[in-house]
């Protein structure tokens, strides 16, 4: 078993290494530059789309444009957001929260890309609904001989979306924030009890289907992430005198990495090893270039392309730009980074704690499982499609009991084997995600300045 573990280890260590960040950040700032960085100049124009105000019942899709993005938000925005960004913090200091938002700026073009492309390129499934996603734009967009590349995307889906490790740390964070200190004996009974009110929620909502889903996250994640927010703010302003302090020092320590393990070290130096730390850190949170988003902004209502593609690119900003940095100067601010010797979701509950003695942690607790509860209903739907695409839409159904069960495992068990196949399996995504979407991407350049015309006709 040992020996298992260790396999699974350096697999998920080695798919997650240097070739993946040059694939995702390197694909990255090439689609930028493709664009002329114009997914940014258009900003504006995607926060209208977003609102509605271009929303039209009658095209084709399921679900609306703020619909499609929450939905992929609630599978983002979840433990990684909250306990990534305090391992990104503990291990390489405050320079890595920098690096995480140079790998959200390049991901916001990369989204922006991926997401236009599964609308582009729309596919139907056996039972003639109409789907959107890097495996129907693989078969649409590049022909059908690229199909073992599409079954590549679909079937790594399939295993990664698979909750064991969220689950898993979710039910830590509970036994750690609220049960044990308040006398609770944590074991199997318990964790149990957990697996199953997750499960008794996540069925409630998944086996509605796609427009349930949607509709659920639609509430859960603004609601969650102003909560976040107004939560961070009274940490900041309780602690307001040192907040440029550190603010400050993210840009200051990102190139002189005084923080960071001088024994590690990447293309010669220490500062090198930090940005890989940092970037690294900030694609596994926002998983622009994985191909997770596009599975939902498919399904978005909409003929126009270039529009879902824009307000998918708001993904990246509000996931990492704001509730990772949110999440970084709690732990930065309050000093909890350099008096305590926890790691991950419990650094995150020590800032809170520190700040807001006595409701602070529980603050967090509702926020974490908020967004680890959404990111379950969003992946179960990512799993379904890819399982429908693989043996067709009558059998779709099957994925959900699957995932049902993995929920209690990773509730229940520490199968670290398990998780680490699951963390690799799912990096390899991005392998038939960035090259089909690097390719095509000359496609989508020439939708965009079409956009852009109709645009200026339809002002004129």
């Amino acid at each position: 078993m040992e020996l298992l573990n260790d396999l699974t280890a350096a697999f998920s260590s080695a798919v997650w290494g240097l070739p993946l960040l040059i694939l995702l950040i390197g694909g990255g700032l090439y689609l930028l530059i493709r664009s002329k960085f114009a997914p940014f100049l258009m900003l504006g124009h995607a926060i209208q789309v977003l609102r509605g105000k271009y929303d039209d019942p009658n095209d084709p899709g399921q679900i609306s444009h703020f619909q499609a993005l929450t939905t992929a938000l609630s599978s983002t925005i979840g433990m990684g957001n909250v306990a990534g960004v305090a391992v990104a913090i503990s291990i390489g200091g405050p320079g890595a929260v920098f690096w995480m938002w140079i790998s959200a700026v390049v991901g916001m073009s990369t989204k922006f890309f991926t997401s236009t492309l599964a609308i582009m390129f729309r596919g139907k499934d056996s039972a003639g609904e109409l789907q959107g996603g890097p495996m129907y734009f693989i078969m649409e967009g590049l022909g059908k001989s690229w199909k073992p590349l599409a079954i590549m995307f679909a079937f790594c889906c399939m295993i990664g979306a698979l909750p064991v490790f969220n689950v898993n740390q979710l039910t830590q964070a509970i036994n750690d924030i609220l049960l044990a200190p308040n006398g609770v004996e944590v074991g199997f009974s318990s964790n149990l009890i957990i697996g199953l009110v997750l499960v008794g929620i996540t069925s409630i909502v998944i086996l509605g289907g796609l427009g349930r889903i949607s509709k659920t996250a639609a509430k859960m994640v603004p609601s969650m992430v102003l909560l976040y927010f107004v939560s961070v703010l009274i940490i900041l302003a309780v602690n307001i005198d040192v907040v440029p302090k550190y603010l400050s020092l993210i840009f200051t320590d990102a190139f002189t990495a005084n923080y960071f393990p001088k024994d590690d070290t990447f293309l010669g130096g220490v500062i090198g090893a930090l940005i890989l730390h940092g970037i690294k850190r900030g694609a596994f949170s926002n998983e622009a270039g994985l191909g997770t988003a596009p599975l939902a902004h498919g399904a978005a209502k909409t003929d126009e392309p270039v529009r879902e593609g824009l307000v998918a690119m708001l993904g990246p900003a509000i996931d990492t730009l704001v509730v990772c940095t949110l999440t970084a100067l709690a732990i930065l601010v309050t000093g909890v980074w350099e008096t305590t010797s926890n790691n991950g979701v419990s650094l995150t509950a020590s800032a809170f704690g520190e700040a807001m003695p006595g409701f602070g942690k529980y603050l967090l607790l509702i926020c974490i499982a908020v967004f680890s509860i959404s990111s379950l209903f969003s992946y179960s739907y990512y799993g379904t499609k890819c399982m429908s695409f693989l043996i067709g839409a009558n059998k779709k159904h099957y994925y959900n009991y699957i995932y049902i069960v993995s929920i209690i495992l990773g509730a229940t068990t520490s199968l670290s084997a398990m998780i680490n196949l699951i963390d690799g399996v799912f990096a390899l995504m991005a392998i038939p995600t960035m090259l089909s979407t690097i390719i095509l991407a000359p496609k989508v350049v020439k939708e965009l300045r079409a956009y852009k015309q109709r645009l200026k006709e339809n002002r004129t």
